[in-house]
């Protein structure tokens, strides 16, 4: 029992040793004033792909890696009944054709020759009439039945040029309105080829043959195959420090213990109600060897920086205003700019200072 009393009197006395409260003193030095940040790395213009039309993947004609152009395709659909319809519109549209149908106007060319031959034919008898008429040769029955012969002349040719002239006008609606129908078809049928929007990669191809997918069914994930940028999250109480040109600082878990800058180009206005928080772009300044779409990453957006500043660690500040003096003096201080270990104070303390660490 004694032993083990001196041994208790034995701890306490070195934790009373040990106990004494730490101390330090300002130093001038530079700090940074930053924003936290957490995001993704993402290929320039990535995008997802969707279907225009549901459907089932009939071939997958890209593999993950592949570079693409603008319009190249990239799946094909099961288009059995497009193909259908878009032959059934070039049927319609070739029997609508003006030239399929030059014999009804053909025809009607020539009911419109014979009611002209026919009219100037009996103008001319007509004006016999009225000269024998002038002349007190025949009758005024005679002379009024070829008026009204001619009469009825004028009005069969004005009828026969009449109807000529619907019928062009028809076929010509008819033609302009079957080809629209085919282009129509022709459209719908290469929207079951789903083709790429930007030249770049192809990073994900999300589907297989034979499944069935629709328009709100994403089926590959294409980007620009060298260029990527910084898609960070930032907090709605730090946005309004956040400004288009401000340095990044970031480290990526695939390079551990390396830093890489990168700098401010976009911040997105909405916020995202659900994370209370704004989307910012940023560029790389300084680009890894090798990037990869959805590499997460943890950044500092730079606010402020001053290269000769009064700081002291941020556990020496009492109550964010104040701190202690090695006289157990509580002393108000003025404070500047702040990181994760450090603040700088702009008024109320001398460098020579003592301070002590608060307990808490």
């Amino acid at each position: 029992m004694k032993q083990y009393f001196l041994l208790l009197l034995l701890i306490m006395t070195l934790n009373a040793c040990t106990g004494k409260q730490e101390k330090t003193q300002p130093t001038v030095e530079a700090i940074s004033e930053s924003v936290y940040a957490s995001g993704v790395v993402k290929s320039q213009n990535q995008y997802q792909v969707f279907p225009v039309v549901s459907g089932v993947i009939q071939q997958v004609l890209v593999t993950e890696g592949d570079v693409v152009e603008k319009g190249e395709a990239l799946l094909k659909l099961d288009n059995v009944t497009a193909r259908l319809n878009t032959e059934n519109a070039r049927i319609a549209a070739e029997y609508a054709r003006v030239s399929a149908n030059a014999e009804k106007l053909n025809e009607l060319k020539q009911t419109i020759a014979l009611a002209q031959s026919k009219m100037e034919n009996d103008s001319l008898l007509l004006e016999r009439q009225r000269n024998l008429w002038t002349n007190r040769i025949g009758t005024r029955v005679d002379l009024e039945q070829r008026e009204l012969n001619y009469e009825n002349s004028v009005t069969a040719y004005n009828s026969a040029v009449l109807r000529y002239n619907d019928l062009k006008k028809q076929l010509d609606f008819a033609a302009r309105q079957s080809q629209k129908n085919l282009q129509i078809s022709q459209t719908a049928a290469e929207d079951y080829t789903i083709k790429s929007e930007t030249n770049g990669r192809v990073y994900s191809v999300l589907k297989e043959e034979g499944e069935l997918v629709s328009p709100q069914t994403p089926v590959a994930v294409v980007g620009d195959a060298d260029n990527f940028i910084l898609e960070l999250q930032v907090d709605e109480y730090d946005i309004a420090r956040v400004k288009p040109g401000q340095k990044v600082l970031l480290n990526l878990d695939s390079y551990k213990g390396q830093v890489f800058e990168g700098e401010v180009y976009k911040i997105n206005p909405a916020m995202n109600e659900r994370t209370r928080s704004f989307t910012v772009e940023a560029n790389f300044v300084t680009t890894p060897p090798a990037l990869f779409p959805n590499l997460t990453t943890e950044a500092n957006i730079i606010i402020q920086t001053k290269k000769e500043a009064l700081t002291i660690p941020r556990e020496y500040l009492v109550d964010g205003g104040f701190v202690i003096t090695e006289e157990k003096d509580r002393v108000p201080v003025k404070t500047g700019l702040k990181d994760y270990q450090k603040v700088e104070i702009l008024d109320g303390l001398e460098k020579d200072a003592v301070l002590i660490k608060p307990t808490k």
